[in-house]
């Protein structure tokens, strides 16, 4: 039978999941395979499992239950094996790797930072600091320009707004690496410079808050800084 898998812990872990239920509906119940010094938690996978609301609070909760007690290892959304025998045979071809990262993961929690401006402003703080792109809108308005300036002016801020980003981007992760132990970047969207993720220490929560908190400040209203955490660290696994 096909079982989801939710997480890898410690055997010494609690596992204390008392009042937490599976995916599913009707939700499925939990349980942990041993093997050697690693456990799994699992449940029967449903028939049919689609990212629905419910099933990925009920999977966001098992993670944080197991959190409160100890160290995971956060499998994403929607993992599934044929059967319990795969997860024993992953658990012991992968022993060594997973006490790894479980050691590597002690004591910590990912936050993840997301960090944008808004596009208008950065358009007008182009147009005041690049002199090129200045001198080009003026002649546009103007109507000296000729047909080609438009795009020309268009590919030149579409430049400056790429090498804006990455120097942003740049000053803001600098800004927080000395609080973390790892970090993880993807590429943001939208008005978003940065997306990144950090694994930081549990005492040093506080500080990373603040440090956001005061570069917010210093960076201005034109900027939006996003703050989420505690994670359970799934960029890290």
């Amino acid at each position: 039978m096909p079982v989801y898998v939710y997480s890898i812990v410690s055997r010494s872990h609690p596992q204390s999941l008392d009042g937490v239920q599976g995916v599913g509906d009707p939700p499925s119940a939990l349980r942990t395979l041993t093997v050697d010094k690693l456990s799994a938690v699992i449940s029967d996978a449903p028939e049919e499992l689609r990212p629905k609301r419910r099933d990925l609070a009920a999977h966001q909760a098992v993670q944080e239950r197991l959190m409160a007690d100890g160290t995971v290892l956060p499998l994403q959304f929607g993992f599934i094996a044929d059967d319990e025998d795969a997860v024993r045979t992953v658990l012991e071809e992968r022993a060594d790797e997973f006490a790894e990262r479980l050691q590597a993961l002690k004591d910590c929690v990912e936050y993840h930072l997301k960090a944008g401006q808004d596009e208008e402003a950065m358009l007008r703080q182009i147009l005041l600091e690049s002199d090129q792109a200045r001198r080009m809108n003026e002649e546009i308005k103007a109507g000296r320009g000729g047909p080609d300036m438009p795009l020309a002016l268009g590919e030149l801020v579409a430049k400056e707004i790429e090498a804006r980003k990455d120097r942003l981007a740049a000053l803001v992760t600098e800004a927080l690496r000395g609080l973390a132990r790892e970090e993880s970047t993807v590429k943001p969207s939208g008005d978003d410079f940065l997306s990144v993720s950090f694994l930081v220490d549990r005492d040093q929560e506080e500080r990373l808050r603040t440090v956001v908190q005061e570069l917010a400040e210093k960076l201005g209203e034109d900027f939006n800084l996003r703050l989420r955490g505690p994670l359970p660290a799934y960029s890290f696994v």
